[in-house]
């Protein structure tokens, strides 16, 4: 299912999915039973596109990431759906397989907090950069339009000298599009994960 449509997933239904395929609804029951199962073979499908790659632990994490995040803007409905219950769909093992292979060099008891770690990152990311898209959209004002209509408040909320280093922040430092944040943060993480695992 590429888009479960404007309404989002709380509009996704068997029947809405039977019709799009012009089959009836009870045919689809013979194979899945309820609404939960459905978004579970969504997203499954999704995991399909996520195949990281890579000739060590390091570039297959980064890799992992990378096509995690592009299959979310792709599918947008996606970010609201990962990052709680494992998915134990074929594909989603698959994925698991091949991250935790590449982890073989570590000891057992690090792959899944290593992979934990950057999968929270990742979730975090995406949820982000999703919500703000969203925002976007509900409000009809892009990035530089929300910084024009709130950028005299933080003015005034700056002058008061309360925020001092939050005003140097905004004010001075380097505003960096979604795509370098993400790569800088996910390679802060890696570098503390190489640190501790060396030790």
């Amino acid at each position: 299912m590429q888009h479960p449509g404007a309404e989002g997933l709380a509009a996704v239904s068997l029947r809405k999915v039977a019709a799009a395929l012009e089959v009836g609804p009870m045919r689809l029951y013979g194979y899945i039973a309820t609404k939960d199962e459905l978004l579970d073979l969504m997203v499954d499908a999704v995991y399909a596109e996520i195949r990281p790659v890579g000739d060590n632990w390091r570039e297959v994490l980064r890799s992992l990431a990378e096509t995690t995040r592009q299959a979310a803007h792709r599918h947008e409905w996606f970010a609201d759906l990962i990052g709680g219950r494992p998915q134990l769909g074929p594909h989603a093992m698959a994925r698991g397989e091949a991250v935790v292979a590449a982890m073989g060099c570590l000891d057992v008891d690090m792959v899944m907090p290593v992979s934990d770690a950057v999968n929270a990152y990742v979730v975090g990311a995406i949820r982000r950069e999703i919500t703000e898209q969203r925002a976007e959209r509900a409000t009809g004002m892009d990035k530089r339009q929300w910084q024009a209509t709130f950028g005299p408040y933080l003015e005034r909320a700056f002058a008061t000298g309360r925020y001092p280093a939050l005003a140097t922040v905004i004010r001075d430092a380097a505003h960096l599009d979604a795509d370098r944040t993400f790569r800088i943060g996910l390679e802060f993480l890696l570098d503390g994960i190489e640190a501790r695992i060396s030790e």
